[in-house]
């Protein structure tokens, strides 16, 4: 079976396409959020799977639950997932999308996974520090992890940057053992 994410590619490609050509990709990128939390929905799951439904009422129910949010073309696309049986990728459908709008706009995401909350002092360090480094404007997504014991692991793209304590403690442990 493929995986979510190439069977979610050609979707996300013509979302973010409809998108720039309507020059609204912050709406967009709203509309697949919203329609992303009310599929995966827990109640939502067993709707979308009856078979009693026709696609022309699942595309109603949730275009219903999404009200005015949604515009003529974003129904329209709710409507075309519902009929290709991929209304239940659309979380997959936003991730994509939104490292395209990233993209798009060149802005790169950056995690940052540190032992402690970071205030927003340290976040503005690090951001500022990784954006001339890339030479880009960042996003940063903060996480936490106790496990690390301290400092931080920053990915940004296929770059990884492990200033943690687990991390240090790993070094040692190889030098030791060989």
């Amino acid at each position: 079976m493929l995986e979510k994410a190439t069977i979610a590619r050609p979707y996300a490609e013509a979302a973010f396409a409809q998108a720039l050509e309507e020059g609204k990709l912050s709406d967009w990128s709203d509309m697949l959020k919203l329609l992303s939390a009310v599929v995966s929905d827990d109640h939502m799951h067993g709707v979308i799977s009856n078979p009693k439904l026709t696609s022309e009422q699942l595309t109603l129910f949730i275009v219903d639950i999404c009200g005015d949010k949604l515009s003529q073309t974003g129904k329209n696309f709710v409507s075309i997932l519902v009929d290709a049986e991929r209304i239940s990728l659309v979380a997959d459908i936003f991730k994509l999308f939104e490292l395209k709008r990233a993209a798009a706009e060149g802005i790169s995401e950056v995690d940052v996974i540190s032992a402690y909350t970071l205030d927003d002092g340290q976040v503005n360090t690090i951001s500022d520090a990784i954006s001339k480094r890339l030479g880009k404007k960042i996003s940063v997504n903060t996480e936490e992890d106790i496990d690390l014991i301290g400092g931080v692991i920053i990915r940004a793209g296929d770059s990884v940057i492990d200033a943690s304590l687990r991390g240090r403690l790993k070094e040692l442990n190889n030098i030791f053992a060989q």
